[in-house]
């Protein structure tokens, strides 16, 4: 939809514009700067919000004129267009000839499951809230029309299978997004717990922008009171009210390298994944360096750890369940082999042979 970020999405779409280096990207809105410019030398067609005051650092205030924007395309020079869609990509209109793939990252959920949740908390003023359920209901009707125009999806996960089949009805083949499994090495670091109290040196590490849905309160909570060293990486709109709830074993590291982010997952006792993702790349980097993940039982995680092999899980969200899944993590032994070995199954190598093997058959 917009390139005003360097997130999952668009890593994925760099690695698609590897394999296809002449291609054009057509978005809603491209920022340079905010991309960290990964995509110089690329054909980038932008719409007509690109023009406009505020949108690109306050996009999601205009979901009407997305989904007008992203209609206004013309795909009629191309036999193939793959759209990468969290909300209004696949809602581009192609002529009988061309083929329109979809790579459906999930429904987007502040129309579907998520829609009471968004009005309730998006920062409108409260005579826009409440008419914002009418604008909604439309947008949820274009949402199901624009499915139509897909001729085929790919999923991220079969947890993003299963909605695209409910709020869409319709089939999809999943291909695991790519993960940089090479920029992750194994530590030959044999880590001991003595008496259920690690060393200095020893922590538990989470990865993430801090906000709400990643659940960073739950570990917060958890670590407080098993007093067990955590780290966190990464940054965002909850930062200070979780600075306030968290104690002196809590270590709020900030945004790192990819070479410090790297040693951190290495040395780590385990990662702590207390949310429910789409897919999720966090665990599979951990696991790349050869650390196993506690994870909540949800999403695309379930896909990705094998459960006392490479992590294990917990089955709600609070702090007395991750609790339970600490001390159970104490007693089982994981081998950083065998992590390893599960998290090259997604790597990069993987998921361009798995994209280029569809296109080369079918089209």
């Amino acid at each position: 939809e917009y390139l005003n970020q360097f997130g999952g999405a668009e890593r994925m779409l760099q690695v698609l514009c590897a394999l296809y280096p002449n291609a054009p990207i057509y978005t809603l809105l491209y920022d340079r700067d905010a991309t960290g410019g990964v995509f110089d030398g690329r054909v980038i067609k932008t719409s007509f919000l690109q023009n406009l005051p505020f949108t690109k650092k306050h996009h999601r205030i205009f979901p009407l004129l997305m989904s007008l924007a992203i209609e206004q395309f013309d795909f009629s020079d191309y036999d193939l267009v793959l759209s990468v869609s969290a909300s209004f990509a696949k809602g581009i209109i192609t002529k009988p000839h061309t083929k329109h793939i979809c790579y459906c990252l999930t429904p987007p959920r502040f129309l579907w499951d998520n829609s009471q949740k968004f009005v309730e908390e998006f920062g409108y003023p409260k005579l826009v809230k409440k008419f914002l359920p009418l604008f909604i209901t439309y947008l949820r009707i274009w949402d199901r029309e624009a499915s139509n125009r897909v001729d085929e999806f790919w999923a991220i996960s079969d947890f993003i299978k299963q909605r695209i089949s409910k709020y869409y009805s319709k089939d999809s083949q999943v291909i695991y997004p790519p993960v940089n499994v090479e920029k992750f090495k194994v530590k030959s670091l044999k880590l001991k717990v003595e008496n259920c109290k690690l060393k200095i040196e020893n922590y538990f590490l989470m990865v993430g922008r801090l906000v709400s849905y990643k659940r960073f309160d739950i570990a917060i909570k958890t670590f407080n009171q098993n007093k067990l060293s955590l780290k966190i990486v990464g940054t965002g709109p909850e930062l200070n009210k979780l600075k306030k709830i968290a104690n002196k074993n809590i270590e709020f590291i900030g945004l790192v390298s990819d070479e410090k982010l790297a040693n951190l997952y290495s040395h780590a006792q385990a990662c702590i994944f207390p949310q429910e993702e789409d897919f999720g790349i966090v665990p599979l980097e951990s696991m790349a360096s050869g650390r196993p993940v506690i994870a909540y039982r949800a999403g695309g995680a379930m896909e990705t750890i094998v459960e006392n092999e490479t992590g294990i899980f917990f089955d709600e969200q609070n702090p007395e369940s991750l609790q339970a899944a600490v001390e159970k993590f104490h007693n089982l032994d994981f081998r950083p082999e065998d992590c390893r070995k599960q998290a090259e199954k997604f790597d990069i190598e993987v998921f361009k042979e798995n994209i280029s093997k569809i296109l080369n058959t079918k089209y």
